[in-house]
């Protein structure tokens, strides 16, 4: 399989070190704004990889990348701005494509707290026929959150329960990062963007709908040693994803991101330090929320600063093939210490790229295969479980008392 990789940073990276050790992979090509940032992660990887500049923002030059290249599949490993030119130059190249969050939501113009407005995934999904006439496949959400959780989610509905109530994804951790008053361990841009949108949330008989950012605070207790973090709900793929495959009854993404985290998202909306549309500053166009960037440091460098665990799963509620009610928490969890020694990367970072390459290795064993624009959770799940278990991070399961 030959790979055109867009995005040199933290997870970008940590894709190409894990890759190299994999056999599925002919050729990488690694490919960002700059060469020199895509060389740093060729580097650290294998004589396999070669590192090229792209504007991945103009298809046109993805597309004919693609094709110069001979690759088989695009995998975007860059913040959702650019996943529109980047998924239709892979359709105009005839590629198949991967990603780990799809395109961006608009909240509704006048009631974006109650309803939704365009939905994460929908330009994707509004071009599923286009692939699928192709032959193509472009699957969409296959990091951790989304992704991981989504598998998890298949696997309970196909091999746990008979029913189900609510599949919630949770995430949670006990990172610290030494060193630093505010440092978040994954791209402060996408955290913006999916914190301080509305959350959306999935009932069978309501359909989709949105509440107020932050809102619906709960404790939930992570294994691994974590134990016990407020949650609120954030807008995620998930719940966009999963009820087009399957059929709970409910579906929620709630974040472990607590008090200090939330007063420092709330105050950069406050100042307006979220947004994305270029202001004035002296002749300069900038964006702040780039700026916001700019001035926090690089998620990818900071591993050696980070101790802890991070955590991400599945909750799910229901009925069980026995007919008894049933709750359990399909998770992963990874240690920062692990991830460093044996990888050289961060574990939020780690834990989202190892993901995409099993997917990539059971679609070059054809174990996986399909057409159109499709989620994990149109997949059979233990291929996917079962060739995780042999990353060194394998997942877990536990069962809860039902509430």
């Amino acid at each position: 399989m030959r790979v055109l990789l867009v995005g040199a940073g933290g997870v970008g990276t940590a894709f190409a070190r894990t890759a190299a050790r994999r056999n599925a992979f002919e050729h990488i090509v690694i490919a960002d704004h700059t060469k020199a940032r895509a060389q740093r992660a060729a580097q650290s990887a294998s004589d396999r990889f070669t590192a090229v500049a792209l504007d991945a923002s103009d298809e046109n030059a993805v597309a004919e990348l693609l094709r110069a290249e001979r690759c088989d599949v695009l995998m975007n490993a860059v913040d959702p701005r650019f996943v529109m030119p980047l998924f239709r130059g892979a359709l105009a190249a005839g590629v198949n494509y991967l990603d780990m969050a799809m395109s961006l939501s608009h909240p509704h113009p006048t009631e974006p707290y109650t309803k939704p407005g365009v939905k994460l995934g929908d330009e994707q999904f509004a071009m599923a026929e286009e692939w699928e006439n192709q032959g193509l496949l472009a699957l969409v959400g296959m990091g951790v959150e989304p992704g991981l959780a989504d598998v998890f989610a298949r696997h309970a509905s196909d091999s746990l329960f008979s029913s189900i109530d609510e599949i919630g994804v949770r995430d949670g951790a006990n990172l610290v990062v030494d060193g630093f008053d505010f440092a978040p361990t994954f791209s402060i841009w996408t955290t913006i963007e999916e914190c301080l949108n509305p959350p959306i949330i999935w009932e069978m008989d309501r359909g989709w709908y949105t509440t107020e950012p932050f809102s619906e605070l709960e404790v939930f207790d992570f294994p691994a040693g974590i134990g016990p973090v407020e949650c609120v709900n954030v807008e995620h793929e998930e719940v966009l994803l999963v009820p087009r495959w399957l059929q709970p009854k409910r579906v929620t993404f709630k974040y472990g991101l607590g008090d200090e985290f939330i007063g420092v998202l709330k105050t950069l909306h406050k100042l307006g330090l979220d947004s994305t549309a270029p202001v004035d500053v002296e002749g300069l166009k900038v964006s702040p929320r780039d700026v916001v960037a700019a001035c926090l440091p690089d998620p990818a460098e900071l591993g050696d600063n980070m101790h802890g665990v991070t955590c991400a799963g599945t909750w799910v509620t229901g009925t069980g093939k026995d007919g008894a009610r049933r709750e359990v928490y399909l998770h992963h969890a990874v240690d920062n210490a692990w991830s460093m020694k044996e990888y050289g990367s961060q574990s939020v970072v780690w834990q989202t790229a190892i993901n995409p390459i099993v997917a990539l290795e059971l679609l070059a064993s054809d174990s996986w295969s399909g057409a159109g624009v499709l989620g994990p959770e149109a997949f059979p799940a233990d291929p996917f479980l079962d060739l995780l278990n042999d990353s060194g991070a394998p997942w877990a399961m536990e069962e809860r008392t039902p509430r």
